[in-house]
């Protein structure tokens, strides 16, 4: 079979190349793969791992069953978070990181649900129930900003996006914020929770928008840059926090809920997964810069 392999320092990013066929432990099913989507992750392993094979999230129909666990049988539709080599024909995956698609959910909307939909709900799952609080995404327009706005919105919050421009924020609106702000503006204060994907100076603004005992979920670090944190910067939270997330330090043997749950949401209509580039694997190099360089709302998937 066919599958993206990493060449750094040559021409491509990665290359597609003849390799073996995956072979599943017992409680894994193989997956024909249809879409995978990009991480940021990713994007800074490429470079570093010659001969790696990337990929976590994706999406297509089983064609082997696992072998001693229950899970879905050979035909089902599924989207499934795997560790590496998901950006292949075939992939095998653990029953407990594959959740089922609904029909009217395509492959393109699965592949977007792993690492981004699982880490927006469950990030947000840390703030507790949200309705009526007030809620601030930063990175807001992309993979898991998209998804974080949507949900809190649903959850009852009253939803805020921080974005790097005003172009990346003029979907933010109909998916459910009530309000859009640039990157380098002030949030106000009293804010109870913050999806914080951004870091450096965006850390910094979000701990002085905290209220008494306001959280800042931090998941990601986008800019790159480094924050400065004081005690001050509590004055307004003085029982404020800031909590450090890592989505595969959450619970990953029940990723395969979560999933079915957000695809569930999806086939209902009341979950918008955002694709602000679909491309073919042949095209990596361009989703990559895509990705990389913020020219896209949402996930960037590839079509195998």
């Amino acid at each position: 079979m066919r599958a993206l392999v990493s060449t750094p320092g040559e021409a491509h990013t990665a290359e597609i190349r003849e390799v073996e066929e995956p072979v599943p432990g017992p409680n894994e099913v193989v997956i024909e793969v249809r879409a995978a989507s990009l991480n940021r992750g990713e994007l800074s392993l490429l470079p570093a791992r010659p001969g790696w094979r990337p990929g976590q999230d994706i999406a297509g129909v089983v064609v082997q069953a696992a072998s001693v666990s229950s899970g879905p049988d050979v035909g089902s539709r599924v989207a499934a978070v795997v560790d590496q080599a998901g950006w292949a024909e075939r992939a095998a995956a653990p029953v407990t990181r594959v959740g089922l698609l609904p029909d009217a959910v395509t492959f393109s909307q699965g592949a977007t649900l792993g690492v981004a939909g699982l880490t927006a709900l469950r990030a947000l799952r840390v703030g507790g129930s949200l309705f009526g609080s007030r809620v601030t995404v930063t990175g807001a327009a992309g993979g898991v900003g998209t998804f974080a706005v949507q949900l809190a919105h649903h959850a009852g919050a009253h939803v805020t996006g921080v974005v790097g421009s005003p172009e990346r924020g003029r979907r933010l609106l109909d998916l459910g914020a009530e309000h859009v702000v640039l990157e380098d503006e002030e949030r106000g204060g009293a804010v109870d929770l913050v999806m914080e994907g951004v870091g450096g100076p965006s850390l910094e603004r979000s701990l002085r928008s905290l209220g008494p005992a306001g959280l800042v979920v931090l998941y990601g670090a986008a800019s790159g840059q480094p924050a400065r944190v004081v005690l001050s910067d509590f004055r307004g939270a003085p029982g404020g926090r800031i909590h450090g997330f890592f989505i595969y330090r959450t619970a990953t043997e029940t990723f395969d809920q979560d999933l079915s749950y957000l695809a569930r949401l999806v086939g209902e209509k009341r979950l918008r997964p955002q694709i602000g580039m679909e491309v073919s694997w042949r095209q990596l190099d361009k989703a990559i810069a895509a990705l990389r360089d913020r020219q896209v709302e949402g996930k960037v998937v590839l079509i195998i």
